[in-house]
């Protein structure tokens, strides 16, 4: 059995609802069940039929709406990886670490390319991050109390699925700086992110030890899985950029959140239209269920 969901940023009608359904028998799926519209927003459909065509009977674009279709098997996730910036945050941290430095634009250019794909992730995050030699430490705890904010339903998201027994993990190509307060302030259990080289209260411009690349992400997922005794069809990966792809692309429930092209294509679901909340929809947890965060 395939659900499809149905989440809208503001109100879902039951009419969007009976147009998806005859979108979906058009392609082939056998209606067997009309969910009721959850919290004014939600909704699920359950039929029998191909995933593929399903996915492609609802890819075209509809305002205000996003739509995931899954089987219905392992629909509720036991782990959840995740990317940080621009994805549990609302900024790229080396972006607003470097404004401090005078050079953001110059970075920021340079982290937009590489996260659309178009550059090597290590090449282009050394280079970054030379960039920021000699700036002072003091620039970090500063970024992150103003320019760092937690995306919304990122707390209720995370607390959630930990309250229900799901394993929590940030992993992000950016820094531990950023990642382990961020991963506290958020609830995750754990965070695996690049370490910044620091000499006599400045950076030095280099970075301590392996760099976390997408590969390192992808195999963290394995190894988050392996440890808890669940099969990949258990867990959700979500980000937003071309690293995180292997990671998306590996898990039962991918998903790209607000997302680059590249990570859009390569996912499961991708979430434009509402926050993270929507992901605890995804797994059929209705906001009277929600830890709030």
């Amino acid at each position: 059995m395939l659900i499809a969901t149905l989440i809208a940023a503001d109100q879902l009608e039951k009419g969007e609802l009976s147009s998806v359904a005859d979108r979906l028998a058009e392609a082939g799926g056998q209606i067997t069940r009309m969910g009721d519209v959850v919290d004014g927003k939600a909704a699920d459909i359950f039929f029998d039929g191909e995933l593929a065509a399903a996915r492609d009977a609802l890819s075209i674009e509809c305002a205000g709406i996003d739509f995931i279709v899954q089987h219905a098997e392992n629909r509720e996730k036991k782990l959840l990886i995740s990317d940080m910036d621009s994805t549990m945050i609302t900024v790229e941290c080396i972006d607003e670490l470097a404004g401090y430095a005078g050079i953001k634009d110059q970075i920021a250019e340079i982290t937009e390319r590489a996260m659309l794909g178009e550059l090597d992730f290590e090449e282009a995050l050394r280079g970054r991050v030379a960039l920021l030699a000699g700036l002072e430490l003091s620039a970090i705890d500063r970024c992150l109390d103003e320019k760092v904010e937690i995306m919304p339903g990122a707390k209720t998201l995370v607390q959630t699925m930990a309250t229900r027994g799901a394993k929590t993990v940030l992993v992000s190509g950016g820094f531990t700086r950023f990642a382990d307060p961020v991963a506290k302030s958020i609830g995750f259990a754990s965070a695996e992110a690049n370490i910044l080289a620091e000499a006599d209260g400045h950076l030095t411009g280099k970075l301590d030890g392996p760099v976390v690349d997408a590969q390192r992400k992808a195999e963290l997922l394995r190894q988050s899985a392996r440890s808890a005794g669940l099969s990949l069809d258990q867990c959700m990966a979500v980000g937003d950029g071309a690293n995180d792809i292997p990671m998306i692309a590996l898990a039962g429930m991918g998903v790209a959140y607000r997302a680059k092209p590249k990570a859009s294509a390569a996912a499961d679901a991708a979430i434009k239209h509402n926050d993270l909340s929507a992901l605890l929809y995804i797994q059929g947890i209705f906001s009277r269920d929600w830890v709030k965060g």
